[in-house]
């Protein structure tokens, strides 16, 4: 895998009644495209991948696929905490042409051992050969952290294992990554507030929220900082960073899409069981994101859709 820079989980835009809004999809996958974002990850956390039944999962990945049309890689999200399961689901992504890697988080609930984790990841690495595989280690949402060590052992064990989104929030961890894995496997920090000093430890980009409602400003915060140039790198952060801790104070995706639905882009709406941010967080969304700029000339399709 030759992947680097900033690349995007992206959101699911729903309508107002709860179905998956498909032209706001493609205009959102153009968007991000046309911005200078490097991949787009699908149908992960932030897209509301659990909430989705089989056939929309792929939908919404074939339609990401088709609009981004090999102009970035396209990594889609494929996660169960039933080995089987997954392996009946990874194997439909894989016959997606077109298709650059599958993302798979740990399983969530089970709590599997180390040793589960490797077997669980070493079926699906078999079962899609020569897919690429891209793990992804979210303790704080599965509640079981991929330990390195194990990451180097599915990478010496499945070549087409080539990658990690490492979003466990920790530096130590990441380092260990860093200097324990082969030369061409890639790794990507999974926190925005993280990227910079992970760049500087030496990862190849960062898989970012915040950039699905600035992907211009973080694709050239990744890019210049992967160049050496740390204090454009450090400028653009210093004017975003409280927008990296915003999209947390509720549950994601629910502050970037009220985010984005004050700049146009798409609904604010989510799938229970997650709910709209609270009212005061909306409203405190809605004042960083004009202090921020991000609300001029913003696109209104289909109606003005800003809530306030």
């Amino acid at each position: 895998m030759e992947t680097t820079g900033c690349g995007t989980a992206i959101v699911t835009p729903f309508k107002a009644d709860g179905r998956v809004d498909q032209n706001a999809l493609y205009a959102l996958v153009n968007w991000q495209i046309d911005s200078g974002i490097d991949f787009l990850m699908v149908c992960g956390s932030t897209g509301e991948a659990a909430t989705l039944d089989e056939e929309e999962w792929l939908d919404v990945i074939r339609t990401a696929v088709e609009v981004a049309a090999g102009r970035v890689p396209v990594w889609a999200g494929c996660t169960h905490n039933s080995t089987r399961a997954l392996l009946r689901r990874a194997e439909k992504l894989a016959r997606i042409r077109g298709l650059d890697a599958i993302l798979s988080a740990t399983p969530y609930y089970n709590r599997p051992t180390q040793e589960g984790l490797f077997r669980h990841f070493e079926a699906l690495a078999a079962q899609v050969q020569p897919m690429p595989i891209v793990l992804y280690n979210v303790p704080g949402r599965t509640c079981v952290n991929l330990e390195p060590e194990t990451v180097l052992r599915l990478a010496e064990t499945a070549s087409n294992v080539e990658a990690i989104k490492e979003a466990s929030g920790r530096l130590a961890q990441i380092s260990m990554l860093i200097h324990s894995m082969p030369q061409n496997f890639r790794i990507f920090v999974g926190d925005d507030n993280l990227a910079l000093a992970a760049i500087g430890a030496g990862v190849h980009g960062l898989a970012s929220v915040a950039s699905n409602v600035i992907p211009a400003e973080m694709a050239r915060m990744v890019g210049t900082a992967l160049r050496g140039d740390w204090h454009t790198a450090r400028e653009i952060e210093r004017k975003y960073i409280r927008l990296f801790e915003a999209n947390f104070w509720e549950s994601n995706p629910g502050p970037v899409k009220t985010i984005l639905s004050l700049m146009g882009r798409c609904q604010p709406t989510l799938r229970l069981p997650l709910v709209e941010p609270a009212r005061g967080t909306q409203l405190r969304l809605e004042r960083l994101a004009g202090e921020l700029g991000l609300l001029r000339n913003a696109p209104l399709p289909e109606g003005d859709m800003r809530m306030f």
